[in-house]
């Protein structure tokens, strides 16, 4: 299998996804303190029983994680991946 040669309009689309994903990346981080600010406020001002915000802030913290892991350790797609998907759907349809 050869690797193919990623052209220069080829790494300004990779370079503008990951900017783009690094970018929605920390709107996600800014709406989820934000949020969680104005809940826990909110609770520690009107009742301060059960701490029901840490559901909210829990829940949301793994979507949040699962999004950072995402963008930043995530491997990209390779052509090599591609190449062996394609032989793997050939295969299992008998081509």
């Amino acid at each position: 299998m050869s690797e193919q040669l990623e052209t220069p309009v080829d790494e300004r689309e990779r370079a503008l996804r990951a900017i783009k994903a690094r970018r929605d990346l920390a709107g996600h981080a800014v709406s989820y303190v934000l949020f969680n600010t104005v809940v826990w406020v909110a609770w520690a001002l009107t009742s301060s029983g059960y701490p029901w915000p840490a559901w909210l802030t829990g829940l949301w913290g793994i979507g949040l994680a699962m999004n950072a892991w995402d963008v930043y350790m995530r491997p990209p797609v390779t052509e090599a991946d591609v190449q062996r998907e394609i032989h793997r759907l050939r295969t299992r349809h008998g081509q």
